[in-house]
């Protein structure tokens, strides 16, 4: 496969000690070498630097660069790449790239190199995938996963599915087109349905074990309700350690959600503190309530604040009522008070940050978080991958209820075909179109 030479800057704009531009394709090296001083580079081994200039169309210096060479196929891309250390400025940068964009080269689209690495079958697609999740983690755990995927065990694991689910498919298909063969396995739906129960046990078991890998990659998305004047942004600001948000003593200061990150035991939590839910006839803060009871039916996790001081209010017990089917954590504030709730709950005092470990350990244990060992890290965590993986599942459950109906042998092919299909469009097996496009324009420039 052919492409024509791009280049993009691959580092982040900005100063700093160096910029990185890459450039690929067939003529990467030559192009380069024809704008370089120094030792030729058309003659360099690959994995090399070479210290020179890049020279302007008049032949002066424009920087004092160190080039390093990767020679097919052994580069990121499968081609011929030239990565061009620059001066870390941002005008320097963007002139050695004008530079090299004079020659016979052009501006990369966003995650062309990813794009072009895939499709020269340097990586496939949960490998193009967990680049850009490594560059976007949010904490360590995170970054884990994404190193299983980088590395191909998640790919491996569903390689293992399509491995099972093409040998079933052989087996039928042989049966129908060469019957003769006094060998082959007679695929009746005594041998097929046992099968397909094991794989649908298999990929129910990914799945589940997926929600907690999600979470790691992803964070948890994690609603403080309460009401008015609880203590849900002084519980915000204690998490987070700086004053996020607004605190009074008035009630409903708050008025619209705040978001905001905080990695808490190798985890992320997308902390959404709400306004304090009651009955208002202040316009402004009636649509604060009304997105503070739509955070709660969007979140992971639902953490009401309740005043252990004081005894519950109709408030307090509407909040226990909307929030009693949703996971959710009972906190107590104001534990520096006397305690009038008689309520299992975690008690914390937000102002003097009392209480925030215990919090912290009772969030991972109610999300079954705690004591992850290495293998929790290696399930599904895309999205797109649950995605295909439900697809393919449902696709299975249809081969049952084919069963069950006395179908014949052979209709159980278009549905096992159906899963191996989703498990394949995981990997980017199928050669689809469409889904690379959306897929690598959410890329950086350079990547």
């Amino acid at each position: 496969m052919i492409f024509d030479t791009i280049a993009a800057i691959a580092t982040p704009i900005g100063t700093a000690g160096i910029s990185v531009i890459r450039v690929s394709g067939d003529d990467a090296i030559t192009q380069i070498n024809t704008i370089f001083k120094g030792k030729s580079l058309n003659k360099k081994e690959s994995h090399t630097i070479t210290y020179g200039h890049i020279l302007n169309e008049d032949g002066s210096v424009l920087d004092e660069v160190m080039v390093s060479i990767f020679r097919a196929p052994k580069s990121f891309t499968g081609e011929n790449v030239v990565e061009v250390s620059t001066h870390g400025g941002i005008l320097i940068t963007q002139m050695v790239l004008e530079r090299i964009l004079t020659l016979d080269i052009r501006l990369a689209r966003p995650g062309e190199f990813s794009e072009r690495a895939y499709l020269n079958k340097r990586i496939d697609l949960v490998q193009a995938e967990a680049i850009m999740d490594i560059i976007h983690a949010k904490n360590e755990n995170a970054i884990k996963v994404a190193h299983l995927g980088l590395q191909k065990e998640t790919s491996q694991l569903i390689k293992n599915l399509k491995e099972k689910l093409l040998t079933v498919v052989a087996q039928i298909e042989v049966n129908i087109d060469y019957p003769e063969y006094d060998d082959a396995v007679v695929m009746s739906k005594e041998i097929v349905y046992p099968k397909t129960l094991e794989l649908i046990k298999e990929m129910e078991e990914i799945l589940t074990h997926s929600k907690k890998t999600r979470y790691i990659r992803d964070g948890i998305k994690t609603a403080i309700v309460g009401k008015p004047n609880v203590g849900k942004s002084s519980l915000l600001n204690a998490l987070l350690d700086e004053d996020r948000a607004i605190v009074t003593d008035i009630a409903g200061t708050t008025r619209d959600t705040i978001d905001a990150y905080v990695n808490l035991g190798g985890f992320t939590l997308h902390l959404i503190d709400t306004a304090g839910i009651r009955q208002t006839e202040d316009k402004v803060e009636q649509i604060g309530v009304t997105k503070s009871r739509k955070a709660i039916t969007e979140a992971e996790l639902v953490l009401l604040v309740l005043d252990q001081s004081s005894d519950l209010t109709e408030e307090d017990l509407e909040l226990l009522e909307l929030t009693k089917d949703y996971p959710r954590i009972l906190i107590g504030n104001k534990s520096d008070l006397t305690r009038k709730l008689d309520l299992e709950l975690v008690s914390i005092s937000s102002l003097n940050k009392v209480g925030l470990k215990e919090l912290e350990q009772t969030i991972l244990k109610k999300l079954q978080l705690e004591n992850l060992e290495q293998k929790d890290f290696n399930y599904l965590s895309n999205v797109r991958h649950i995605k295909k993986i439900k697809d393919a599942l449902n696709a299975l459950k249809d081969v049952l209820e084919a069963i069950n109906n006395d179908m014949p042998v052979d209709i159980y092919v278009l549905d096992l075909t159906n899963a191996w299909n989703d498990l394949g469009e995981i990997l980017g097996d199928n050669g689809y179109g469409d889904l690379l496009t959306e897929l690598f324009s959410k890329f950086c420039l350079g990547k």
